[in-house]
């Protein structure tokens, strides 16, 4: 950490040019990804495909996601994030283009769930996040990764109205088309992630992979942010997936469904910066552990009050506010305690937690609906687990490792 009262050193020009093209890229990722809850709807009418079926298509997308991320995350550390961007788009894009030719549950389950799954570790959040750790100060880390993380909801405000307007208009095969489209943009957009950045640190950070996983295995703070980051996992996935469902049911119309996704996006644009600004000044844990009490708050106070287009929409500002905020704060805790080294590989461990939360949160509020025809104890659970994990980032220390014989963290 900086000195109190020092200077924070500037970014350089390479710096912004791999931040923004990181948000941009991830823009399109994630947008396109969080319009997906749109499709339950229309999609599962055409292929008969029930919201369980759906649900769990969305869940095993989220999960492979995950598995895949501590892999593509060790590749990244060592060779560059833009090759893999590359890739990724180029396989997400073709498994949207599988599941808009779908013509029952097995094409929709290998498009949206096995490619765009696979895919999506490539071009999101931790790779991206990865290289942009890598060659930014120490001191403007968080702000960075709040930066990179607003892109995302930048996307879903744009991309998710977008898509709704599509369904409208057309029908859902086409929409994805079009969609397909906007993620083969990521392929030129991978140039400003391109070549290996800079590795920090010298001694510091010049541990194998191997003896770094048995470290952070080792480490009792590691495990605690990974409980933290499977609940915002549940959440998210479950969120995202259900809300337009849940609020058709209610007999609200659909447009609510997309207005409320893309407000979610529109405040995760602030919060995620002002969350990783906030991050670069005061302590990570203390921020997780206060967003994850607010979100069980907000689900708790959307169920009290009586629903409607602007109970819904008021919801969705809050929750939005604290959607991703946890990436640049989760991703910032994983540089600060254990280096920059294998900064990806690390934060995919932990990303897979949110990857097993999310796959969970998807299936089983398919699960819960077609059992019982209500979300309740799918969302009673959304308020538990957001206190338990506000209580689980509280015991996390937040200083670097102590590595005997080698150049104290920066």
């Amino acid at each position: 950490m900086s000195d109190a009262g020092a200077p924070s050193p500037a970014l350089s020009r390479r710096a912004w040019i791999m931040i923004l093209a990181g948000a941009v890229i991830v823009t399109l990722s994630m947008g396109v990804r969080q319009s997906f809850g749109l499709f339950l709807t229309p999609l599962g009418m055409s292929l008969e495909v029930d919201r369980q079926t759906f649900g769990l298509i969305v869940a095993a997308q989220n999960l492979l996601f995950g598995i895949l991320q501590p892999f593509v995350g060790a590749w990244a550390d060592r060779h560059g994030a833009g090759r893999i961007a590359v890739v990724g788009a180029a396989v997400y894009a073709l498994g949207l283009v599988v599941a808009a030719t779908a013509a029952n549950a097995v094409g929709l389950a290998i498009g949206f769930g096995a490619l765009v799954g696979l895919a999506m570790a490539g071009c999101t959040f931790t790779v991206i996040l990865g290289a942009v750790g890598k060659i930014v100060p120490a001191e403007k880390r968080t702000l960075a990764f709040g930066i990179v993380t607003a892109g995302g909801s930048f996307g879903q405000f744009l991309v998710v109205p977008a898509a709704q307007g599509l369904l409208d208009a057309v029908n859902w095969r086409i929409t994805l088309f079009v969609l397909a489209g906007m993620v083969a943009l990521i392929v030129p957009l991978a140039l400003g992630v391109a070549g290996k950045p800079p590795t920090p640190g010298g001694k510091e950070d010049g541990q194998p992979i191997g003896e770094a996983l048995r470290e952070a295995f080792a480490h009792p703070s590691f495990w605690l942010l990974n409980a933290g980051f499977f609940v915002c996992g549940f959440h998210i996935a479950f969120v995202g997936t259900h809300l337009p469902a849940y609020i058709r049911d209610q007999g609200l119309p659909a447009e609510t469904g997309a207005y409320a996704l893309a407000l979610i996006g529109l405040f995760n644009i602030l919060g995620s910066w002002l969350w990783g600004a906030w991050g670069s000044k005061h302590s990570k844990k203390g921020l997780l552990a206060l967003l994850y009490a607010l979100r069980g708050v907000a689900v708790a106070i959307f169920l009290v009050v009586p629903l409607s287009s602007p109970s819904v929409l008021v919801f969705a500002a809050t929750f939005g506010f604290l959607w991703l905020g946890t990436v640049p704060l989760t991703n910032g805790l994983v540089a600060q305690i254990y280096g920059l080294r294998h900064l990806s590989a690390l934060a995919g461990i932990v990303f897979l937690s949110h990857q097993v939360g999310a796959f969970l949160g998807a299936w089983l509020a398919g699960v819960a609906f077609d059992a019982t025809g209500s979300y309740l104890v799918v969302w009673l659970a959304s308020i538990a687990l957001g206190f338990l994990a506000a209580v689980a980032n509280l015991p996390i220390r937040e200083a670097p490792i102590a590595r005997p014989a080698q150049i104290p963290a920066e």
